[in-house]
């Protein structure tokens, strides 16, 4: 998230959102660098940030709406934030979808988008039929 380009992301009369999921490899760190990426999201003007996940989305949305930006909605799993956000999106609004690869967000990038929802590979080379 820290690399986006401003001009990538600017919104034509639309909103910027971002749907951030729990970065799973931090371990001792995690907390700390969830609250980081809340403020973060605040700092680079986001109107909406959808935390998808358990403690970790948590304390990363807590941080965002601490740190002023305007809307923030938590949600446990990628299906439901899915939901949500076919139930809120508008044609301008820019969406960005960042997570660990464990936490599958892709899935909600594929729901908004009419592809199939794909999971993890079980095993190498089973995705690619």
């Amino acid at each position: 998230m820290t690399e986006a380009d401003g001009d990538t992301t600017e919104a034509a009369g639309g909103r910027r959102i971002a749907v951030l999921g729990e970065m799973l490899e931090l371990e001792d760190e995690a907390v700390e660098a969830h609250r980081e990426i809340g403020r973060f999201a605040a700092e680079s003007s986001v109107d909406l940030v959808v935390a998808v996940g358990g403690d970790l989305a948590k304390q990363l949305a807590l941080s965002a709406g601490a740190a002023g930006v305007p809307d923030v909605a938590m949600v446990g799993d990628n299906a439901t934030a899915a939901a949500y956000l076919e139930s809120i999106l508008r044609p301008s609004d820019v969406v960005l979808v960042k997570a660990s690869r464990g936490g599958q967000l892709w899935q909600i990038a594929q729901a908004l988008t009419g592809q199939a929802v794909t999971g993890l590979c079980p095993a190498e080379g089973c995705c690619t039929s």
